[in-house]
C-alpha cells in the first residue's frame, strides 16, 4: 500500500514554468490522495472496530459536514447545558438556604421521625425497581453503542463541541 506522500523524487523547476510545476504537483497530490471512507471500508480493523459499515450518515455527508454538524449541534447542546445547570444549581441551592433560615427562624418544625421512615421507604422501593430496570438499561447502552459506531465521526464532532459550549 503507497501512501499519499510516497512517490518519485522531486524534480527542479525550470525559471520559466513555476505554475506549470505548481499544476502539475497538484494534480499529482490529488490522484494520490486517498478517499477516506473507500479506504476505511477496506480496513479490516476499521470493520472490527465500527462494525461493517460506518453508518448512514457517513454514506451521505462528508467527514467535514459530519464534523461541523456534530460540533455545531454539541457546542449549542453544552451551552444550554451550562446555562440551564447554573440556574437549576442556583434555584436548588437558594431553595435549601431558604428552608433553613425558615427552619432557624422557627416558621418551619421538621418531624424527623417520618422524614427518616419516608426515607426507609423510598430505599426500598429503589431496590425494588433497580432489579426491574436492569434488561432496560442493557438495552439503552447497547442501542447507544451501536449508534455511536456507526456515527462515529458526527458523534467525535457532537461531543467536542458539547466541551467547548460547556467552557464558554
Amino acid at each position: 500500500i503507497s501512501t499519499p506522500l510516497s512517490g518519485p523524487a522531486p524534480r527542479s523547476i525550470p525559471s520559466g514554468g513555476v505554475n506549470l510545476a505548481i499544476g502539475q504537483l497538484e494534480e499529482e497530490i490529488y490522484d494520490k490522495v486517498v478517499d477516506l471512507t473507500e479506504y476505511a471500508k477496506r480496513q479490516r480493523w476499521w470493520n472490527g472496530l465500527f462494525g461493517k459499515n460506518s453508518g448512514p450518515l457517513a454514506e451521505k455527508y462528508s467527514v467535514a459536514t459530519q464534523l461541523a454538524v456534530g460540533g455545531l449541534s454539541g457546542w449549542c447542546a453544552g451551552y444550554l447545558f451550562q446555562k440551564v445547570g447554573k440556574v437549576a444549581a442556583t434555584s436548588v441551592g437558594g431553595g435549601l438556604l431558604l428552608l433553613q433560615i425558615a427552619n432557624n427562624s422557627g416558621y418551619i418544625q421538621v418531624d424527623w421521625k417520618r422524614v427518616e421512615k419516608d426515607v426507609n421507604k423510598a430505599k426500598k422501593q429503589l431496590k425494588k425497581g433497580t432489579n426491574k430496570a436492569g434488561p432496560e438499561i442493557n438495552t439503552f447502552v447497547e442501542k447507544s453503542t451501536e449508534f455511536v459506531k456507526k456515527n462515529i465521526v458526527v458523534t467525535s464532532g457532537f461531543i467536542g463541541g458539547f466541551l467547548l459550549g460547556l467552557a464558554s
